[in-house]
């Protein structure tokens, strides 16, 4: 039986949500199966949050793995393509920590790819009516900590790594904040779950940005 790991954060920076981890609880609340799920809530730390992944992934060893977050800005659901070896916080973490210029893995390479599909996800929401697209910068936070850890974990493997954005739950963020409704939010994930067990190669098509 195939193993999916799939994570969300804790609120953070005051919030009263994350939508990551309210999704996370709605897809383990109606998950029929086949395979595997595994689902947890990390710390929104740095340290926390990476000793966390590295346990779980030891613990069940995983086929798939997807970690997602919040990107509060964004007004679609944003699979992510490229995951960087700096920690560099705007703001402290949870734990009042704020790294500045420094890596996430020591001796880590510069940066990771991802290794879901990321460009067949995001084609399979907008064919849900799900906004999408992918995202070339899971930023410098957290998320992006957690997203290069993985990826610096299974490097090598099989294992299919990677992270997703997502926008503010309807209700939950500023008022004048993108949304998306958290019904939607649950969805995308489970469709992002079932592309990433299902397809065999990524999708030839552009997804690049100009800037």
């Amino acid at each position: 039986m195939r193993t999916v790991l799939l994570t969300g954060f804790d609120p953070f920076a005051g919030d009263a949500v994350n939508p990551s981890g309210e999704a996370v609880r709605g897809v383990a609340a109606r998950w029929a199966g086949p395979e595997r799920l595994v689902t947890d809530i990390l710390p929104v730390t740095f340290d926390g949050a990476t000793a966390r992944l590295a346990a779980l992934l030891q613990e069940h060893r995983p086929d798939v793995v997807i970690a997602t977050g919040l990107a509060g800005g964004r007004a679609a659901v944003t699979p992510e393509r490229v995951a960087v070896n700096l920690a560099d916080a705007r703001i402290p973490d949870n734990a009042g920590h704020r790294p500045q210029d420094a890596p996430v893995v020591d001796g880590g390479p510069v940066a990771y790819f991802g290794t879901l599909p990321v460009k067949a996800i995001s084609a399979a929401l907008t064919d849900r009516g799900i906004p999408s697209t992918v995202s070339h910068t899971a930023g410098t936070f957290v998320c992006n900590a957690v997203m290069y850890a993985a990826l610096h974990a299974t490097d090598g493997t099989p294992v299919r790594t990677g992270f997703i954005h997502m926008p503010w739950a309807a209700g939950h963020g500023p008022a004048d904040a993108p949304s998306l409704p958290l019904g939607v939010l649950i969805d995308a994930l489970e469709v992002a779950i079932r592309v990433s067990l299902d397809a065999e190669r990524d999708v030839s098509a552009a997804g690049g940005e100009v800037s």
